[in-house]
Formats: C-alpha cells, sequence, structure tokens
C-alpha cells in the first residue's frame, strides 16, 4: 500500500487481489458451503485426443498416446492446470524417443472453469464462482523424412 499526496491511501491491483481473494474465502465457509467443482468443458472428443490428468499413471498415458501415434499422423495431447507439465513431458518423450520422426507445436488458452456452492444448511442460497485456468494444447505429428536424391558428379 502507498500513500497519495493527500495523506490518505491507495491500494495496488495486487493487494486488491489478495482482498478480493480473502473476501471470497471468507464467503466459502466450510461449515455452511460445499465446494464442487464442475469437470471442465472439453472440445469435441476426437480419435486422437489425449486428456492428461494428474491421477492416471504417467507410463500409461505415454503408451496410449504412443499406440495413438502409431496408427494415426497426428495426437493431441491436452493438459490443465497442474497437469500442464506432465502434458508437456509426455509430448517431449514421444518425441525423444521418435528419433526425430515427429514434430510438436504447442498452443496455451485460458480455461473458464465452474465451481459450485453447494449450502449445508437450508437457509442459504446455492452459488456458482467461475475461475479462470491455464492450458496448453499440444499436437504431436509424423514428419515426412525428405529423401535426398544424390545425383552423379560425372554428368
Amino acid at each position: 500500500m502507498s500513500a497519495n499526496f493527500d495523506g490518505t491511501s491507495k491500494s495496488s491491483g495486487v493487494e486488491s487481489k489478495e482482498k478480493s481473494s480473502k473476501n471470497f474465502k471468507e464467503l466459502i465457509d466450510k461449515e455452511e458451503y460445499d465446494l464442487r467443482k464442475r469437470l471442465p468443458r472439453k472440445l469435441p472428443k476426437r480419435k486422437t485426443d489425449v486428456y492428461i490428468t494428474r491421477k492416471t499413471d504417467f507410463a500409461c498415458q505415454l503408451e496410449r498416446a504412443q499406440k495413438l501415434l502409431d496408427s494415426e499422423n497426428e495426437v493431441y495431447v491436452h493438459g490443465l492446470g497442474a497437469a500442464i507439465n506432465r502434458a508437456i513431458n509426455l509430448a517431449l518423450q514421444i518425441q525423444t524417443e521418435s528419433q526425430g520422426l515427429v514434430e510438436i507445436a504447442a498452443h496455451t488458452s485460458t480455461v473458464e472453469l465452474v465451481d459450485d456452492l453447494e449450502p449445508q444448511t437450508d437457509d442459504l442460497e446455492p452459488e456458482t464462482q467461475s475461475r479462470n485456468n491455464s492450458a496448453i494444447h499440444i499436437k504431436v505429428y509424423k514428419i515426412n523424412p525428405v529423401k535426398v536424391e544424390l545425383k552423379d558428379a560425372t554428368t
């Protein structure tokens, strides 16, 4: 917090964000509300989509993505929030194991998530809150090796 020339104080954007976060935490009293996180809105589920989570075993996710890439030309790896690092790691593992036959292209986005606040007592109304979370979408695709034809130097 800093002081204005007239002696009053002004708060920065960070401090006001912290205050609003504190106010929100006061709104969600564990004795009054249960927090239920809705599933995020997903892109249309394609055969080549792999959604990465922190709960599923990494080796299984890697194996699934590799099998899809073996049968298809491209696979899309999606990670949300805390699973972003895992999604990046998975795509890089596939690229490393392919020995230069696979490339990756990453796109980031922000996804709006909705949470339900369910009251534990009858005198409170159910509420919803929306929040933003980071997401990554990685296209893992096969590249065609360029065939170089050597011409005879004598011709």
